[in-house]
């Protein structure tokens, strides 16, 4: 699918750092396909559900389930923002302009888009061995809290 020439041409530095910045908002999203993109609208919805479960814990501390089961949402929203932004840096020039360059001719970027792809390699590794640490150790302390009413 090429853009259409009556578009602006996107700026794949923008785009990368929408990603890096708010892509669990779906920003980046909204910013290459405009308002009306459904994905883009989408995006918010697990995020909110995520924090929801990180105010549930800070309110009612780490032994509500309830927010095990919610957290992981907002580590893995934000772990896809930061691949979102990894696929927009990392895409060609060449493909780039074919897509979102509204018939524009082919223009080198520079390091900004880069710059962003290392920002979201460190930030989305972190995050989601976080999140992966996160549900992994809820997963086995329910397991316990099972073995024990089980035991009783």
């Amino acid at each position: 699918m090429t853009a259409s020439p009556l578009r602006e041409p996107r700026s794949k530095t923008l785009a990368t750092w929408l990603a890096v910045a708010g892509g669990v908002l779906g920003a980046h999203r909204f910013y290459l396909h405009g308002r009306k993109d459904w994905l883009g609208w989408l995006h918010p919805w697990p995020t909110l559900v995520g924090l929801a479960g990180v105010v549930r814990m800070r309110n009612l501390g780490q032994d509500d389930m309830l927010s095990w089961v919610l957290i992981p949402f907002l580590g893995l929203m934000l772990s896809w923002g930061m691949i979102s932004a990894i696929v927009i840096g990392l895409t060609p020039d060449e493909r780039w302009s074919e897509k979102h360059g509204a018939g524009q001719p082919v223009q080198a970027t520079a390091w900004g888009p880069i710059l962003g792809v290392i920002v979201a390699l460190l930030v989305g590794g972190a995050v989601l061995m976080g999140t992966i640490a996160f549900g992994g150790q809820k997963f086995f302390e329910w397991q316990q809290l099972q073995a024990e009413a089980v035991g009783n």
